[in-house]
């Protein structure tokens, strides 16, 4: 750290030192680590902040994002008692340096959108933790529900209004004032009541007026993050810099947990533990984008689906509707077996149903620990498991039903193996299959017109084959550009005859026939419509069969929680989409079923735990919110199981 002063210091006396970022930089990795401050900060911080605020101030601004992001950590310990007072010094001389490097600095929006928050950290103001969760460059906001704790996420949010699409917060009769002297007169001078545009002086007056009081720690957050984003847009930030700061304005409306539906401010959503967060009895009319946010061009929230206010939430076992009515019950799947003996199967990173003609359906499950697992789908008990014979983690499961009648479940597992086995006995079929390098992300069973059955095989490294399940040789192989895979299903598009669908990890989809020996030849497969891709951005993350009596279409998630249907005999779209909604956004899993009255259903899952069961017939849709982030799906007759970090779960498609 020495060196570091000195350098420091060398830049103070000269203006022309470079050396000491790259140095601090270096540093700040000893100091913090993942939000968590180490030992050694409370004492190294005063010696390292009085010799950057002797700095240039337009030299400055990443330092004190930086030390923003080391007082704000979520993970840091009280600072000693004999460090105290030299520690909070060091923050008053923090806010001045800060300030005047805000207003001195030409940065980007992104930078002094951070530096604004540093700022209010600095001066005590629990908006300052929002340095953490505040990720406006990648145009979504994630909220934490003050109540239920819940995670949100709305995509979109951060779109430049142009003129205000909510009223501006109001002060409290009394502004509270910050005793003593502080810095920020000069930025109260600096927000100009023209920099925003038409419509927005009132945000800049209240943005005025808490940093004319002095950013007093009481000032109530939406208040607070007016002032964050007029600093944004003070002398000098540009047209970015205005736009940025008409798009952080739009955090000062309020936001409804899609959990607990209670309405909150988004103040509130963004700060850790803020103190005095009340839910809101505010007009829903009156709500920011965060309820109704602008859609992009090409959006689908425009699309005539209809979302019926039907959510469920967990509690315990039971799930149940917002006015505590049960709705059904959750089926916790046992790691216990028949036998005396502990079985251990971890997290369930795959599933499969294991459909068997004249005897009862199973699942099949398997994660992390290698252990593949079947189930009795209607309980949760546990048939078989674990299964002999898998190495190592698997990834993706699939069931073979055979032309002779028997039907095989297959595993492809993250160092490239493939084991079949009999679900009857639990005992394998075969010896390993080892495939190729690269973990076997996805599976699936595939027939073609001459009678056979085939397991088809995806890789991370975009090796795609079709093997012969009674002898475990390799047969074709499939997607000739080599692209690496995320997702992979089985379309049927006759009796006897099975396309095959992957989604790359560019967001792309390919379709195609394995009856085809070439795999450049398109066969019976139809590729999706680039004219209906082109008009919307769709990155697909994941594909699956959607069954129907009169055909099987092909269902398309992507990581913003978007589903689209298509019909691969023409390759066009298939009725309207599911939009995507509060909490969708994330790794989507995706599968789907035809209830025994008619109806087809999907089922969707994020990785922020949101489950949606959706029929496109009608529209409608079930937001069932569940204290776990699914990691696969399957159906088995009326009933939904989710794998999970812990395990599985099994819940009613409808209702009881």
């Amino acid at each position: 750290m020495r060196a570091l002063l000195e350098d420091m210091a060398s830049d103070g006396a000269t203006g022309s030192g470079d050396a000491w970022p790259g140095a601090w930089k270096d540093l700040a990795d000893g100091l913090i680590d993942d939000g968590t401050v180490f030992d050694g900060a409370y004492a190294a911080l005063p010696h390292l902040v009085a010799a950057a605020a002797a700095l240039p101030p337009d030299r400055t601004v990443d330092f004190w994002v930086d030390m923003g992001l080391i007082v704000t950590a979520e993970d840091r310990s009280p600072v000693p008692a004999d460090l105290q007072e030299g520690f909070s010094a060091a923050l008053l001389l923090a806010e001045r340096a800060a300030v005047r490097s805000l207003l001195a600095t030409d940065a980007p929006a992104e930078a002094r959108t951070s530096l604004a928050l540093s700022c209010l950290a600095f001066a005590g103001h629990h908006i300052g933790t929002a340095l953490w969760s505040l990720e406006p460059q990648e145009g979504y906001l994630g909220l934490l529900c003050p109540g239920c704790g819940s995670d949100t996420e709305i995509p979109d949010f951060f779109v430049d209004p142009v003129r205000p699409p909510l009223e501006a917060p109001q002060l409290p009769g009394a502004v509270p004032v910050r005793p003593g002297e502080h810095p920020w007169g000069a930025v109260a001078t600096a927000l100009r009541e023209e920099s925003l545009g038409e419509g927005w002086e009132p945000f800049l007056g209240v943005a005025r007026d808490v940093a004319a009081a002095g950013v007093h720690p009481a000032t109530p957050g939406r208040a607070a993050l007016c002032l964050v984003a007029g600093m944004v847009a003070a002398d000098g930030a540009g047209q970015a810099g205005r736009a940025r700061a008409r798009e952080l304005m739009q955090l000062t409306g309020y936001f409804s947990c899609w959990d607990c539906e209670r309405t909150w401010t988004i103040a509130d959503g963004l700060a850790e533990n803020p103190d005095g967060a009340r839910p809101q009895n505010h007009p829903s009319a009156e709500r920011t984008a965060a309820d109704r946010p602008a859609p992009a061009a090409g959006s689908v929230r425009d699309a005539p689906t209809r979302e019926v206010p039907a959510r469920l939430r967990r509690d315990g076992r039971a799930l149940v509707t917002a006015d505590g009515t049960v709705w059904g019950h959750l089926t916790e799947f046992s790691d216990s077996a028949p036998d005396p003996v502990a079985v251990s199967i971890g997290g369930v990173d795959a599933l499969a149903a294991v459909s068997r003609p004249g005897r009862p359906a199973l699942v099949a499950g398997a994660g992390d620990r290698g252990a593949v697992c079947l189930w009795d789908p209607a309980d949760g008990r546990l048939v078989h498991g674990p299964l002999p014979g898998c190495p190592d983690r698997v990834r993706s499961l699939a069931a073979l039903p055979l032309p002779d009648g028997r039907v095989l479940l297959a595993a492809g597992s993250e160092t490239g193996t493939i084991v079949l086995w009999d679900p009857g006995t639990g005992q394998p079929v075969l010896e390993p299959v080892r495939s190729t390098p690269g973990e076997v992300v996805g599976m699936c069973a595939a027939t073609v017109p001459d009678g056979r059955t085939l397991l088809v095989t995806a890789t991370s490294r975009g090796a795609v084959r079709s093997w012969d399940p009674v002898t475990g040789e390799a047969v074709g192989s499939l997607n000739p550009y080599g692209s690496p895979i995320r997702s992979i299903t089985a379309v049927p598009i006759s009796a006897g005859h099975t396309l095959v669908v992957a989604a790359d990890t560019g967001g792309g989809v390919h379709v195609w026939d394995p009856a085809v020996g070439d795999p450049w030849e398109r066969g019976a497969a139809v590729q999706l419509s680039g004219r209906a891709l082109g008009g919307v951005v769709h990155r697909v993350a994941a594909v699956a069969a959607v069954p129907a009596p009169d055909r099987t279409l092909l269902a398309t998630a992507d990581d913003q929680g978007v589903v689209r249907l298509w019909d691969l005999a023409t390759g066009e779209p298939a009725g309207d989409a599911l939009p995507a909604s509060t909490g969708t956004a994330g790794l989507p899993v995706v599968t789907a079923t035809t209830l025994p009255d008619g109806r087809r259903v999907l089922a969707v899952g994020s990785s922020l735990g949101r489950l949606r069961i959706w029929e496109p017939e009608t529209g409608t849709v079930q937001h069932i919110a569940l204290d776990l982030a699914p990691t696969c799906l399957a159906t088995a007759g009326p009933g939904l199981i989710v794998g999970h970090a812990r395990g599985a779960v099994g819940l009613p498609l409808t209702g009881r």
